[in-house]
């Protein structure tokens, strides 16, 4: 086995800032197709054009589309293929990513393996334009790349958190990211709904409006990500890497010893499994929060894009705010006392009343407060617990723990609300997973997860 590389000093406060500043665009850039394309606008169209594929049209709620889809001879709903497109690329990105992971922990080209990535999720995303009539193979096909080098590249982007901060600075770059991706999608999307909502006066269809749209998208995603790529500089690998074998060799023979290895750290593996829980929570409630709105408390399209943008323009505010609650008080308590926030928004939740719109605000700016700040520590919190040269493969079990078990809430809902015939009670159930969460982050000891991996603990953890 070959030496290990001594980690690259840190650069200066200026030289830091300066490659921090750089960092935070990529948040910036990506939000734009997480936003426009996954959150809102490429579902439905999707399943419109397959819809249209396999009845002559789409579906209304009157007449809706009964036919199925044939893939590889399995009959396939129209209306859900957009669902198992997202599924099927998250279970294969759960196995994908941690060798992308460990290949990047032995790239000397960091940044260019995150543009790579990027790039190749934003021309994915830009050419969603010429999705048209009945072409869904199109579709599927673009969305399959989409995802799964978004997902690529946040395990590169995550795991450069720890090679451009400090142990000290790290909850707040973390969370300014989030903010400014936050503001980046949010503004995206603010113009991209004005332009579906206003296709009539602009002369154009919906079609052509929301393809419009998605080549937004596409573009924001590629443009913005020159900064990061400009901005920030490479550096030398410092994990140990085998004399033989090829690169792609090394990097999977790497990532079983990883999971052999992460043994040795019972406290990172604890919060991962923490992770798990309240991730899924969170995630569930962004899921569902639509068809709860719309199912059971009856209110309308318009609502529901008004809400949409209200959490996301105050989840600005809330990553920053929750970046300086945890300079004060830690990131650890500030995520455990946020849990019980989001424990408090599900039971909210349920005895919203129907079909009235100021009650599902006031829950969409306590959310928006919760979410990003949630998301930030977390990933800040978890970048002080692996190991220094294995940021990207750790990062990457990170991604892959949650794009694998994101499934677990939304099954508990739908099961629920099969079994009760009611939105309520699925919608409070959500509680146990913030629950679960709360008592598994509870019993992790940060500072003997900052010491067993080996790292520099901050002032304040």
């Amino acid at each position: 086995m070959a030496a290990t590389t001594a980690a690259t000093p840190v650069p200066d406060a200026g030289a830091r800032r300066r490659e921090q500043r750089a960092w935070y665009f990529y948040d910036w850039a990506n939000s734009a197709y997480v936003t426009t394309i996954l959150t809102v606008l490429f579902s439905p169209y999707l399943a419109s054009i397959a819809e249209t594929a396999a009845c002559g049209a789409p579906g209304t709620p009157e007449n809706p589309c009964t036919a199925n889809l044939r893939i590889l001879g399995i009959p396939v709903s129209p209306g859900s293929l957009p669902l198992y497109v997202i599924t099927a690329t998250t279970l294969l990105s759960a196995l994908v990513l941690p060798v992308v992971g460990a290949a990047a922990d032995r790239s000397r080209h960091r940044k260019q393996l995150l543009a790579g990535f990027a790039w190749t999720g934003a021309a994915a995303a830009a050419a969603m334009v010429f999705v048209t009539g009945t072409n869904w193979q199109l579709g599927v096909a673009l969305l399959f790349v989409g995802n799964l080098c978004l997902a690529s590249s946040i395990v590169v982007y995550d795991a450069l958190l720890c090679d451009i901060s400090t142990p000290d600075e790290r909850d707040r770059v973390s969370s300014r990211g989030w903010a400014l991706g936050y503001l980046g999608g949010g503004l995206l999307l603010l113009v991209n709904l004005a332009v579906v909502q206003g296709h009539t006066a602009l002369g154009i269809s919906t079609s052509a409006a929301v393809r419009i749209s998605l080549l937004s998208a596409g573009v924001w995603w590629g443009v913005f990500t020159l900064i990061p790529y400009l901005g920030l500089r490479n550096r030398p690998p410092v994990a140990v890497v085998p004399e033989r074998g090829t690169f792609v060799r090394q990097s999977v023979g790497q990532l079983f010893t990883t999971l052999r290895e992460a043994r040795a750290y019972p406290m990172t593996l604890l919060f991962l499994l923490a992770y798990l829980f309240f991730n899924d929570g969170v995630q569930t409630v962004i899921y569902a929060s639509s068809v709860y709105a719309s199912g059971q408390l009856g209110l309308g399209e318009t609502v529901l894009i008004a809400t949409i943008l209200l959490v996301q323009f105050v989840a600005f505010g809330g990553a920053l705010l929750f970046g300086r609650i945890a300079a004060r008080i830690g990131s650890r308590r500030t995520i455990l006392a946020a849990l019980w926030v989001w424990v408090a928004v599900v039971v909210a939740a349920y005895f919203l009343p129907a079909r009235q719109v100021a009650p599902l605000l006031i829950l969409g700016v306590l959310i928006g407060i919760v979410l990003g700040g949630t998301q930030a520590l977390s990933r800040s919190l978890y970048s002080q617990f692996v190991p220094r040269g294995r940021e990207a493969e750790y990062f990457s079990l990170y991604q892959a723990c949650e794009r694998g078990t994101s499934w677990l809430g939304t099954l508990v809902f739908g099961v629920v609300h099969q079994v009760t015939h009611s939105y309520r009670p699925a919608i409070i159930a959500l509680a146990v997973f913030f629950v679960v969460g709360f008592v598994l982050l509870a019993k992790v000891d940060p500072q003997r997860a900052v010491r067993d991996a080996g790292n520099e603990s901050p002032a304040v953890i």
